[in-house]
């Protein structure tokens, strides 16, 4: 018997969550090195040299930043794009290690000293 089945409908509470998003990067991510069959699962455009790819992941409050991040990703490297949702705040992009690493500094950096974001730590695998 669990503790809400001996409760009237009128003794219930009802809990309604909301996000309120604020200025945040809450996930910085590069993936070194992917197995090229992730690449392909994930229909990537192509990378010439699927051996030098990494993939950079960043979610971004409030959603619209990722267009942001995008402009700075491709201006610090040359990455390219692979996913700008600018719905959920979810960026991700493709290039060699050193490309998508430019690109998540430039990015991290940006949002933290310029537009006053509270940023997580760049994560890799």
């Amino acid at each position: 018997m669990g503790i809400y089945d001996s409760m009237t409908t009128e003794e219930k509470l009802r809990i309604v969550q909301e996000l309120v998003p604020g200025k945040q990067i809450s996930l910085a991510h590069i993936i070194a090195a992917p197995d090229p069959l992730l690449i392909d699962k994930l229909s990537f455009q192509k990378e010439s040299d699927k051996s030098k790819a990494s993939i950079g992941i960043l979610t971004m409050s409030p959603a619209e930043a990722v267009i942001i991040g995008a402009d700075l990703a491709v201006k610090a490297s040359g990455v390219t794009l692979q996913n700008v949702d600018y719905t959920s705040g979810t960026l991700v992009f493709t290039g060699t290690v050193s490309e998508v690493e430019s690109a998540m500094n430039a990015i991290v950096e940006y949002s933290n000293r310029t537009l006053s974001f509270s940023v997580c730590d760049i994560t890799r695998t």
